[in-house]
């Protein structure tokens, strides 16, 4: 495994231009998961923009409850609490495209920060030569309120090398640093993987989808591509299998909010 430079707090504020995103920060040595650690938070009252980061997750978790591997100090684990859905949706096409507009900015921060081209696996991966770089999932919190409060979860394989992914992992994962072959700044990386996101939230929020379908069909590795999907009766559902989806789940909502114009 290789040394990476620890994240501090410090470092990540040091070149952290966001208004709201960050400006409450929680980093962890280590966390069961930042998803669970931000709903919390969420329930307790924490302010939207507040932010979990930890070293490692002990059971960090994907779509339909897969595990997510995290290792320490290499990857980014990361949650962001977010309140509200501005004027320019309604509240279903708001939780349709925040996974969405999640992954444009993490592919940008990617880019702008590593030089590293992604492509976006809809619902929420993103891939390298058909390799999975990295992961969003978003969860809603429950609270008595008028205001709809999200999490964004997002976990990115940063430092990792090759050798080090699970057996089982190796031919379907990779990480920025075995793309790349440069050890990343997982600090600056963090801080502009938050402006972007408060960018595109900004822009969805105030502006709606319009442009942002479009800047995602030209990202999205799934158009063009046969999927299937199946229907699931109970409740709750199960894990459906790899590269399958469920219609009764609101992904199927997503793919319609892409292609509605």
């Amino acid at each position: 495994m290789l040394s990476s430079t620890p994240l501090t707090l410090d470092n990540i504020r040091s070149t952290l231009t966001t208004k709201s995103l960050g400006q409450q920060f929680h980093l962890h040595q280590e966390l069961a998961s930042t998803n669970s650690e931000a709903l919390l938070l969420a329930h307790a009252g924490t302010p939207h923009g507040t932010v979990v980061v930890a070293e490692q997750q002990s059971a960090g978790r994907g779509r339909q409850t897969r595990h997510w591997h995290s290792p320490p100090h290499v990857n980014i684990y990361c949650s962001i609490v977010i309140r509200g859905i501005g004027p320019a949706l309604k509240l279903s096409e708001w939780l349709a495209w925040v996974p969405l507009v999640s992954a444009l900015a993490a592919a940008e921060a990617i880019r702008t920060t590593t030089s590293v081209e992604v492509s976006l696996k809809w619902p929420n991966d993103l891939l390298f030569h058909n390799r999975k770089v990295g992961g969003i999932l978003c969860e809603s919190a429950h609270i008595a309120s008028d205001i709809p409060i999200v999490v964004i979860g997002i976990g990115l394989n940063v430092n990792m090398t090759a050798d080090s992914f699970p057996e089982d992992l190796r031919q379907t994962a990779t990480s920025l640093y075995a793309i790349s072959h440069k050890l990343i700044d997982r600090n600056k990386l963090i801080s502009q993987l938050l402006l972007e996101l408060e960018v595109v939230l900004d822009e969805l929020g105030n502006q709606g989808s319009r442009r942002l379908r479009r800047v995602y069909i030209s990202h999205c590795h799934t158009i063009g591509r046969h999927i299937r999907l199946f229907h699931c009766k109970s409740a709750p559902c199960p894990p459906p299998p790899e590269h399958t989806y469920c219609l009764s789940s609101i992904y199927v909502l997503r793919m319609s909010y892409i292609y509605d114009e």
